[in-house]
């Protein structure tokens, strides 16, 4: 395997990890209306987040791959931002695990854009 191919292999399952820690997590959110509305939505864009940078990965042309990759982005932000609101609203019984959580959003969102980005500079 090259290293890319490894990268690759070592970000679907990071990707897939975040999804399910994720899932594990809003289910020691305080219990509020609120709670299922967020939750509803932040497991929608973490669980996306994943199977779109899999499908990235099968893009058959650079301009695929950015279009996946841009979607990719665009879903961990989205769950960055759920994780902000979870903090700021105090829904959470886990603090420790929202901050880890918070801070693999952040990372995923850096390594994603900046593929995404590098995809695009390729192709001009």
């Amino acid at each position: 395997m090259t290293e890319k191919e490894v990268f690759i292999e070592k970000m679907k399952a990071r990707t897939k990890q975040f999804a399910v820690e994720i899932i594990s997590f809003c289910d020691s959110l305080e219990v509020k209306k609120a709670s299922a509305v967020i939750t509803y939505q932040i497991v929608k864009s973490a669980t996306s987040t994943g199977a779109n940078y899999r499908a990235a990965c099968r893009s058959r042309s650079k301009a695929e791959f950015f279009s996946k990759m841009s979607i990719v982005v665009e879903e961990v932000d989205e769950s960055q931002y759920w994780l902000e609101v979870i903090k700021d609203s105090l829904l959470s019984k886990k603090p420790a695990e929202l901050d880890r959580l918070l801070k693999e959003a952040i990372e995923l969102n850096k390594i994603m854009s900046k593929a995404r980005n590098s995809s695009y500079t390729a192709k001009k």
